[in-house]
């Protein structure tokens, strides 16, 4: 079970830390890129941005030296609360197309919370 957490610790940690690096540093790009994003306020997007990366680095870093590892279970939980959101706001602007993925990464953040608490 511990390998199977760390494998989806650190694939979602380092997918959350490249999606949220991109939004919270490379507004413009993320702006061409991601269709909601030009009608969302850039303080929103770059808030986004930093709370993924912080959400990433939560799943690796806290279990992976020890240091607070609390932290690890307390990021996944946070990472699948903006999932749910995300969802949400996928659903009422009729994206349907992205909430499964938002599902998916609201599972395995879930299965990383129950794991690690």
């Amino acid at each position: 079970m511990n390998i199977a957490l760390w494998i989806v610790q650190g694939l979602l940690g380092l997918m959350f830390i490249f999606a949220g690096s991109t939004k919270a540093f490379q507004y413009e790009k993320t702006k061409a890129s991601m269709p909601w994003v030009k009608e969302s306020s850039k303080g929103l997007v770059i808030f986004i941005g930093i709370a993924e990366l912080l959400g990433g680095l939560g799943l690796i870093l806290p279990e992976a030296t020890g240091i607070l590892p609390i932290l690890t279970p307390i990021a996944a939980v946070g990472l699948g609360v903006v999932m749910l959101l995300a969802a949400g706001f996928h659903a009422k602007r009729k994206e349907y197309q992205g909430i499964g993925m938002n599902i998916i990464l609201l599972v395995l953040a879930v299965f990383i919370a129950i794991g690690r608490f």
